[in-house]
């Protein structure tokens, strides 16, 4: 767990008074609309992101053909044929989707991440402790494309920056959508993406965003996000929690209960408090097992 960065005592504010005030209504467990005032914003050009991706390590960058189906294996997901920066130069017409993740070990992108979330932190602070392992991604995606049902570790706000998409949210911790064997094989460095079944989109709820609009999407909470009509630029702000972390623990220890033939336990949704069950885990990990 990394400390964050010391902000500045004045900012422009990322997110307005009502979208703070959303937020916290919704803040940790319930996805919700929320508004923001990065359009526009030099940084998040299509130019300034090439630059940027062109000096980005490789392991930091992902993309590939953006007309995927919504349940697809990783191992399925096809190349796009060209270089990342030529993906984003001519993703207006390439058919491609691409992430820069962790954007925030450039100095400039990680002012933009800490004044984002310096916005937030007094919310999140009451609610779930201390903002942990804070990042961003930058999702640029070709029009049509679609990003697989997938879950995410982090508590999440994507803030939409151009052109427009749909994202749909499905409930979190619900175990006919994410079945208690593949959250352990998440936290155990197992793929994002979920099994998607036609039956499920009926438990989804829609979130349009357009320029200026964002939406916060709870921890792990299963999504899809199908693209407009015109290129989309995203910048995705994370933060791990207390919670977070001690949801993941608990995921593992089941993992390794289960593969040892021991009975596993039940993972609450107030993680944090399980803490005879986190310190054993964390006493067997000590200990090799």
């Amino acid at each position: 767990m990394t400390a964050h960065r010391p902000i500045a005592a004045t900012h422009e504010a990322t997110f307005p008074d009502s979208a703070r005030t959303t937020f916290a209504a919704a803040y940790p467990d319930q996805p919700v609309a929320l508004s923001h005032n990065l359009v526009g914003h030099s940084l998040l050009s299509l130019d300034a992101l090439a630059t940027l991706a062109e000096r980005m390590p490789a392991s930091s960058v992902e993309y590939n053909l953006g007309k995927l189906p919504l349940g697809v294996r990783p191992e399925d997901t096809p190349s796009n044929g060209l270089t990342l920066g030529e993906t984003i130069r001519t993703i207006e017409t390439n058919g491609s989707w691409a992430v820069l993740k962790n954007v925030e070990r450039d100095p400039a992108y990680a002012a933009l991440l800490d004044a984002a979330l310096a916005d937030l932190e007094p919310i999140v602070a009451a609610r779930t402790g201390p903002m942990l392992h804070r990042e961003a991604f930058i999702f640029l995606t070709s029009p049509g494309s679609v990003t697989p049902f997938h879950m995410d570790p982090e508590h999440n706000i994507l803030l939409q920056i151009m052109g427009s998409k749909v994202m749909t949210i499905f409930p979190a911790r619900y175990e006919a959508l994410v079945p208690a064997q593949k959250s352990e094989e998440f936290h155990g460095g197992g793929h994002r993406n979920l099994v998607w079944q036609d039956g499920f989109k009926a438990l989804g709820a829609p979130y349009p965003l357009h320029p200026g609009d964002a939406v916060h999407v709870p921890v792990k909470a299963p999504h899809f996000v199908e693209n407009g009509p015109a290129v989309s630029v995203s910048l995705s702000v994370t933060w791990r929690s207390e919670r977070s972390v001690a949801e993941g623990e608990l995921h593992s220890f089941n993992a390794l209960l289960r593969r040892r033939k021991l009975p596993v336990g039940t993972v609450s949704d107030r993680p944090e408090k399980q803490s005879v069950r986190r310190l054993v885990y964390r006493v067997m990990r000590k200990l090799g097992a």
